[in-house]
């Protein structure tokens, strides 16, 4: 079998996925090679306190998971990116650095990366050089296994669910009956190989 192109490993995954994830919500759908605003530049301003004339620059997404929340609404809430075969201290650093600009105008987005043909290891530059990814997962080949599938939706999951109360707790600073919070811990979980 001709080993796959990246693209199209990342199509064979949009599905299994969205059926995962449909089984836990309603409003949760996964797309892939979506655009998504990285930058919000204002241009200029008017004299009569109008909005501003501004540019928006878009970067491609592998693999985005968004919630609908009107008819004709969405929110970004995971992105997923994919290498596929290897991963260079550049993609590392490219890569960390498109999560945070992505991060920069969604202050709620939830980043990742899956690494597929790996030996199921992942390479010490991720470590080193992906501060701003959420999570990271290498797989042994291309294909997941039930294993490694139920992990990567459990992550996605659990950023989902991270991404709405970043959210609640950025936009509803100044509500009087918003929920308080005196500790904030951001846990370290690593798991072996298979």
């Amino acid at each position: 079998m001709a080993k796959q192109t990246e693209m199209g490993w990342v199509r064979t995954l949009i599905e299994p996925l969205q059926e995962r994830l449909s089984a836990i919500y309603d409003n949760i759908y996964v797309s892939d090679q979506e655009k998504l605003s990285y930058a919000y530049e204002v241009k200029s301003y008017f004299d009569d306190a109008s909005a501003p004339s501004c540019n928006i620059a878009r970067y491609t997404t592998d693999i985005l998971v968004y919630e609908r929340i009107g008819e004709n609404e969405w929110r970004p809430r995971v992105i997923v990116e994919a290498k596929l075969g290897s991963v260079t201290t550049h993609d590392a650093i490219t890569y960390s650095q498109k999560a945070n600009t992505h991060k920069s105008v969604h202050p709620y987005l939830r980043y990742g990366i899956l690494l597929g043909g790996f030996g199921g290891s992942l390479p010490g530059r991720l470590y080193r050089h992906g501060a701003f990814f959420d999570f990271m997962m290498a797989i042994d080949g291309e294909a997941l296994s039930a294993r490694e599938m139920d992990r990567l939706v459990n992550a996605i999951q659990e950023e989902v669910e991270a991404s709405r109360r970043l959210e609640v707790i950025l936009f509803e600073t100044r509500a009087r009956d918003r929920e308080k919070f005196t500790f904030l811990h951001r846990k370290l979980v690593l798991e072996g190989a298979e």
